[in-house]
């Protein structure tokens, strides 16, 4: 009996050993409690937010934001673990409303087993309105403890109410320094130091967009080549690295906006770049350039009229000739666009003008300008005084009576290249 008893044991431990090493190296490295976790000091470490909710042992709703890899899951599962609660994990691309409703009925029972309900939703945003509606007055009552994770700006994806029941907590990137830390210690783990050259795990690291689970999956991909690994050999295990670019997402409209000011600002080295990030991640470029035509006429107006054509010009062309030649013309009319003199006269002008009509929208307009397609109105006044020739100048208002007197457009100076604009938009 007592040998049956042993070898089941040994049995347990191998099979245990066994589905360890045939979980992906990410997942096995995944820190456990928050000391062993790199990278994130602004949120864990003595008296930042997570490091507190474990101590007090009061469970907070949070939202993680955050770019993929820097560890929104991990710290969803060690929080749970810390405060003893049952952990349900559910992501929001499968998760359907039969899963929903299980995980409420599951936190009833825990309820009345006085165990607490800890859950995480993945990708969050992904979630609609309706569907987050339904978890709210089970947050509100305490019965579910809501993590949610998202890679994309919670003001706009989450809906007020849960936020404003939630703490938003920021994820950063991680540096260099804190994926090299993370692929050092995997390399000891899996006993590979002898196999894996120091330029090798540097490069790897550069490869990851700070991003530990991607450094983890390139480092098991190059070990698993069974050679010494060497920076040639990673570049022909993992192949070209995508940029981490999301077309609908943060990086999205975070880029074109530095791209924008960029231009604005006169900054021709920093507007080539953002450019070249932007079509290297797979932008559209007909959105760039209907962005270069709006900057045209917003930014440069009066004090360039030629850039409005060269950007419309810029747009026909890259609609005709696509990529990657369209990067060219793109690039060129960019380097136009931020080393013109900038004057946002009209624009302003404009902004006033629509305010304005929007107030005023009733008034009538003055008889003068009217149209006099008969002889009634003629009568009536219409169009009487009004002519037209060559030089011809009206010493009166055309504006309505009640704003005869109202000022829109206030000419400037084209500020130069080396001159920032007073007002900001985007």
């Amino acid at each position: 009996m007592l040998l049956l008893k042993n070898q089941n044991l040994l049995y347990n431990r191998i099979m245990d050993d066994f589905n360890i090493k045939r979980q992906p190296l990410a997942e096995r490295m995944r820190p456990s409690n928050l000391e062993e976790v790199i990278g994130q000091n602004n949120i864990v470490g003595d008296g930042k937010i997570l490091t507190e909710v474990v101590k007090k042992k009061e469970p907070v709703n949070l939202i993680f934001w955050g770019p993929p890899g820097t560890g929104k899951t991990t710290l969803a599962r060690i929080l749970a673990k810390e405060l003893d609660a049952d952990f349900i994990e559910l992501s929001a691309v499968t998760a359907h409303k039969s899963d929903v409703e299980a995980v409420v009925e599951r936190a009833r029972q825990n309820w009345n087993l006085k165990i607490r309900t800890l859950l995480f939703v993945d990708e969050i945003h992904r979630f609609n309105k309706a569907q987050q509606d339904a978890f709210l007055p089970h947050v509100e009552s305490g019965l579910i403890t809501l993590i949610g994770a998202t890679t994309e700006n919670p003001s706009f994806e989450v809906i007020p109410a849960l936020i404003s029941r939630s703490r938003v907590v920021v994820l950063k990137s991680l540096d260099k320094a804190a994926i090299l830390k993370i692929l050092h210690r995997a390399v000891e783990s899996e006993k590979a130091e002898a196999r894996i050259s120091k330029e090798a795990i540097e490069l790897i690291a550069d490869l990851s967009n700070g991003d530990a689970r991607s450094a983890l999956g390139d480092l098991e991909i190059s070990l698993s080549l069974g050679k010494k690994i060497t920076p040639e050999l990673v570049l022909e295990a993992v192949g070209k690295k995508i940029i981490n670019y999301d077309k609908d997402g943060d990086y999205h409209y975070d880029t074109i906006s530095a791209f924008i000011k960029s231009m604005r600002g006169s900054d021709v080295d920093a507007t080539l770049y953002y450019l070249a990030r932007m079509l290297e991640g797979g932008e559209d470029p007909k959105f760039i350039a209907r962005r270069m035509v709006i900057f045209a006429s917003e930014d440069i107006g009066l004090a360039g009229n030629g850039a409005l054509g060269l950007a419309v010009s810029a747009f026909q062309a890259v609609e005709r000739i696509g990529m990657p030649e369209s990067g060219i013309i793109l690039s060129h009319i960019a380097v136009a666009l931020a080393k013109s003199k900038k004057d946002r006269s009209s624009y302003d002008a404009w902004n006033r003008a629509k305010e304005l009509a929007a107030k005023t929208r009733n008034l009538p307009i003055p008889l003068g300008i009217r149209n006099a397609p008969t002889k009634l109105m003629e009568d009536l006044g219409y169009a009487k005084g009004y002519k037209w020739e060559a030089g011809f100048h009206h010493d009166v208002s055309y504006l309505p009576d009640e704003i005869k007197d109202q000022k829109l457009y206030f000419p400037n100076n084209p500020l130069s290249p080396n001159n920032n604009s007073s007002q900001e938009s985007h």
